[in-house]
């Protein structure tokens, strides 16, 4: 069988203060009212039984994903006791897999992005699957074909073909410099990271028990527990925090013998920051994007203006700015000092400790 594994264990600091520790910015109705935990398992219709969607997130808001994806089976909504970075979320969800499905295959998709259009999404997800059914020793990753020369996304150098749409992968990049990216965007042969993979759950099993050896050795208890039919939130609740904290990059893909990239030929954008919603979302005449109810602007223009309520937000004479309202915080700043919201934020805690967060 094929199974959607969602990454969703982000806090999203970038998104204060609306993005929360009990209220992750996955679930924040802010694009056309919907979340982006419900926008990513809608992609996947027609893709996966809904029974073989699994969603691994944070054990401090699991209860409130599970609230806002009624149609996926409570059981499949997995805590993370603590973050532990992406190795050990696929490994967890792995683990699982290992004990009631061994010989299916797993995709893994991200919760944060906006990919559209679904048709072609289906098409490369579909392509992904079966590159990894038909080479099982191989693990695949999508690639996005860059638009401009990113320097905050890891990219992958894109070899010769396989099959149609699918082609070996010489090796992984990290994130550039600009001359480097502007480099890897003319060349034609490097694609932006997507972070979104596929592979039949024994060869991701092989590779984890070689690369990240404890890990997969202490999350073994997982896989025996869910085949004894026991509750394994207690032993996970034992093992995870003592796990190394890497991503599935550096522990696995940059380090495996052969690995596939499937193009992903869609748009696709990263929701981690304010000024992302510019471009996911309509703006008005005057450039501002409004996620809010109750708004009056004048001479104000290139705003991202959002408000979780009916609060009044009047905007004068401000161009280029965020400004997001919450019931107890308010955070204005401008869109291009929008990556430092999360030094601003450890500010907070040393400030006010957690009563923000």
């Amino acid at each position: 069988m094929r199974h959607a594994v969602i990454m969703a264990g982000g806090s999203g600091k970038r998104l204060w203060p609306l993005s929360r520790t009990g209220h992750p910015k996955q679930i924040l109705p802010i694009i056309g009212g919907k979340n982006l935990l419900e926008m990513c398992v809608e992609r996947l219709e027609g893709l996966f039984e809904k029974d073989n969607i699994w969603v691994i997130t944070c054990t401090d808001y699991a209860d409130r994903v599970a609230e806002a994806l009624p149609q996926i089976p409570p059981e499949h909504i997995v805590g993370e006791p603590e973050g532990r970075d992406t190795a050990n979320a696929i490994a967890l969800a792995a683990a699982l897999l290992e004990a009631t499905d061994p010989d299916g295959t797993m995709a893994v998709f991200t919760a944060d992005h906006v990919i559209r259009p679904v048709e072609q999404f289906a098409d490369a997800v579909r392509a992904a699957c079966d590159a990894a059914e038909k080479h099982p020793d191989s693990l695949v990753t999508f690639g996005i074909r860059p638009t401009w020369p990113h320097t905050g996304l890891g990219y992958v150098h894109c070899g010769s073909g396989v099959t149609d749409g699918v082609h070996e992968v010489v090796g992984f990049k990290e994130k550039p410099d600009h001359q480097t990216a502007r480099r890897y965007v003319d060349s034609g042969q490097y694609f932006w990271n997507s972070g979104m993979f596929v592979w039949k759950v024994s060869t991701i099993r092989d590779a984890l028990a070689k690369h990240l050896p404890d890990s997969q050795s202490k999350l073994r208890a997982v896989t025996d527990a869910v085949r004894e039919g026991a509750d394994y939130t207690g032993v996970l609740a034992e093992v995870y925090p003592s796990l190394e904290g890497i991503s599935i990059d550096y522990a696995v893909m940059e380090r495996y013998p052969r690995v596939l990239m499937v193009e992903l030929n869609c748009e696709w954008v990263d929701v981690g920051a304010w000024p992302a919603l510019a471009e996911v979302c309509e703006p008005d005449e005057s450039g501002n994007v409004v996620v809010a109810e109750n708004v009056t602007i004048t001479d104000s223009f290139r705003n991202v203006i959002v408000s979780q309520d009916d609060h009044l937000l009047a905007v004068l004479g401000m161009d280029d700015c965020v400004i997001v309202h919450a019931p107890d915080a308010t955070l204005v700043c401008r869109k291009s000092d929008a990556q430092r919201i999360k030094d601003l934020v450890k500010r907070l805690v040393e400030q006010h400790g957690r009563k923000y967060l």
